[in-house]
């Protein structure tokens, strides 16, 4: 397979999964009543648009397409998130915990494309290497408001 199409396909993969956070981030803030939570998952699905637009502005340079859309896969843990809170005894929490998994995912995803940092071009490596420690701090930011998210409704 040629570089620039592996390199491509690579980051095709990123891009697709950033969409679906911000997706996801979009539905979390729809659905938790509390003003803070709903606040910070803006902000997070405002990053994923940022780390999306960056992604993409490479694979521009790099005369690749970027697509713009997320996928079935992001489209069914969406929905999945939505029946688990409308089921849930603790929204907040409950959403939270998709987020966790969510996150956890695009880490995973992050690393398979960088296991090909040799084949990438050094920007994407470093915009990605970033993006991804962003994502870590989001999983610990994740875990703690997990622990309050008992106590939001009493």
């Amino acid at each position: 397979m040629d570089a620039n199409v592996k390199t491509e396909k690579y980051l095709q993969n990123i891009l697709e999964k950033t969409y679906d956070a911000q997706r996801g981030y979009s539905n979390a803030a729809e659905a938790t009543e509390h003003v803070q939570l709903k606040r910070w998952f803006a902000n997070q699905g405002a990053k994923r648009t940022k780390y999306a637009a960056s992604i993409a502005g490479e694979m521009k340079g790099m005369n690749e397409h970027p697509e713009f859309d997320g996928s079935f896969t992001g489209d069914m843990h969406r929905g999945w998130m939505n029946i688990k809170a409308a089921l849930s005894s603790n929204k907040d929490e409950t959403i939270l915990e998709e987020c966790l998994r969510g996150e956890k995912a695009a880490i995973d995803e992050y690393d398979l494309v960088l296991e090909h940092r040799d084949e990438l071009p050094q920007t994407i490596v470093s915009i990605l290497e970033s993006q991804k420690q962003e994502i870590k701090a989001t999983v610990s930011k994740i875990k703690r408001l997990e622990d309050v998210a008992d106590h939001l409704d009493d």
